[in-house]
């Protein structure tokens, strides 16, 4: 079977933006990745950013608060730490076709942004997930078996 994602992977290969038909799909940052000040890999239109920032010993960020700023979110988007284990995440299209897989380990992030998604853990997995809410399990999520989808 072909594999229908794109990736398209940073200089150090340790982000990689994937899609479908010009479509991102979502984004990989490897736990190996290091840079110096910060940096957001997803632009602003995104409902959920992704962001590294790495500062020297005695820096300071003032004291902030965030003020109230009305937004529409149409669709969930979630973003998954891997805290320990393997897993397999498999990729799918808004039509549910399957595009592909990758393999995740402890201390990557993975930032899921349109289409479908699925995951087998291939050894004892821990994961931290961050979403937007309120979430509403029913109105949220269809489910759909990978048969459907081709894979």
């Amino acid at each position: 079977m072909s594999i229908k994602l794109k990736s398209d992977k940073s200089e150090c290969g340790l982000v990689e933006s994937l899609t479908h038909n010009g479509l991102p799909i979502a984004l990989i940052l490897r736990s190996e990745y290091s840079n110096e000040g910060i940096e957001f890999f997803t632009p602003g239109s995104y409902s959920q950013q992704l962001g590294y920032m790495k500062r020297p010993k005695g820096y300071i960020i003032d004291p902030h608060i965030h003020l109230p700023v009305p937004r529409e979110v149409l669709y969930t988007n979630e973003t998954l730490f891997v805290k320990k284990g393997l897993l397999k995440a498999s990729f799918f299209s808004k039509d549910k076709e399957y595009l592909g897989e990758r393999l995740l380990k402890a201390g990557d992030f993975l930032l899921l942004i349109q289409g479908g998604h699925g995951f087998e853990m291939l050894d004892e997995t821990e994961l931290i997930e961050i979403k937007q809410g309120p979430y509403s399990q029913d109105l949220d999520k269809e489910r759909f078996s990978a048969e459907e989808s081709g894979k």
